[in-house]
């Protein structure tokens, strides 16, 4: 990512491309600017502060996996809010998960403070003022999704931000070991699999939360758990046409009514959300400029559209616009119109 190269939120969240910025590789003096300039870029505007500007450091990577935009962020002490004024201008609507990974932070917002140690995480929404703070150099994982992708009222939501999550017990350590592991990947330039990776993580998140909110309720997580590796079980095997709801309860020792009942208990029958991930993918893959030769009824193929007709039906009635005329959006003809 070149200092210079301010690219859209909504357009990262869904590149699944990998951009890199080096501070390091900059004159001192231009270095700090430069920093600002690709947190702006990478996330939604921002306010940067540094006690020392002058011997700023840091690095930024990012890359779209999935429903999710995935960043490991490291730098030299600083402050970054986002204010109310800044939020006007660019309220993309966004929840962000922070996970500590070196150094100590602490997220503010809504009237609480989470403060940060490695392995542990919070949320925190770009839709409402907030602040980030770092005493000194630290390293962080940055998640950024759209708040339908938990399985939570924005209500509940609203209830959780800024609140610790500790990475040592619980499934708040699973948790941090699998965002661990995405961080590690990212920065390895090796994302296999960063679709169902994403999908996991949302769930295994949404039973973090859940637990919060209804801490009594331990068979609540239990399903939220079960309903991630389902869902993990699924995006992997989206692209075979004979996918069904009874090899999917089957492979998980349930019976097809209890996987359906799972499901509707977040608002969607199981063939429904098999369906919507289907279309979601086919949506990238049109999007997608080095898959422009690939015929259109091919992408729905490859998803597990078998017939091109209830494909391109299926497609307007969620995104309002046949296959063809969608990946036309997206080309430079249909761009520049």
């Amino acid at each position: 990512m070149s200092p210079s190269r301010r690219i859209a939120v909504s357009e990262l969240v869904l590149s699944p491309r990998r951009e890199v910025f080096d501070a390091s590789l900059l004159a001192r003096t231009e270095r700090f600017d430069a920093w600002k300039d690709a947190v702006n870029a990478a996330f939604v505007p921002l306010s940067v502060a540094s006690p020392e500007p002058g011997t700023f450091n840091g690095s930024l990577i990012c890359q779209g996996m999935g429903t999710t935009h995935v960043s490991e962020v490291s730098g030299s002490a600083s402050q970054v809010r986002r204010t109310s004024r800044e939020i006007a201008d660019n309220d993309p609507g966004l929840i962000k998960l922070g996970l500590q990974l070196r150094g100590y932070s602490v997220v503010a917002q809504d009237g609480r403070e989470a403060a940060l140690t490695p392995g542990d995480f919070a949320i925190y929404d770009t839709s409402r003022p907030y602040d980030l703070y770092f005493d000194d150099s630290f390293r962080m994982l940055v998640v950024m999704f759209p708040p339908e992708a938990l399985q939570l009222s924005r209500r509940d939501i609203a209830s959780l931000t800024a609140s610790r999550v500790s990475g040592r017990q619980g499934l708040g350590s699973l948790t941090s070991t699998l965002l661990g592991a995405m961080g590690q990947q990212l920065h390895d330039g090796q994302v296999p699999g960063a679709a169902t990776v994403s999908d996991a993580l949302l769930s295994l998140v949404s039973a973090v939360f859940a637990e919060r909110i209804d801490p009594g309720s331990p068979l609540n997580s239990q399903r939220l758990v079960l309903l991630a590796r389902v869902q993990a079980y699924i995006s992997s095997h989206l692209g075979d046409p004979d996918l069904t709801v009874t090899e999917v309860a089957a492979a998980h020792h349930v019976s097809v009514r209890y996987l359906q009942k799972l499901f509707e208990e977040h608002g969607e029958t199981a063939s429904a959300w098999i369906r919507r991930k289907r279309l979601e993918k086919c949506r990238l893959d049109l999007q997608n400029p080095q898959l422009r030769d690939r015929p259109v009824s091919a992408v729905g193929m490859h998803w597990g559209f078998t017939d091109a007709s209830s494909f391109s039906r299926a497609f307007k009635s969620a995104f309002g616009q046949a296959p063809a005329e969608y990946r036309y959006s997206f080309s430079p003809a249909g761009v520049s119109a």
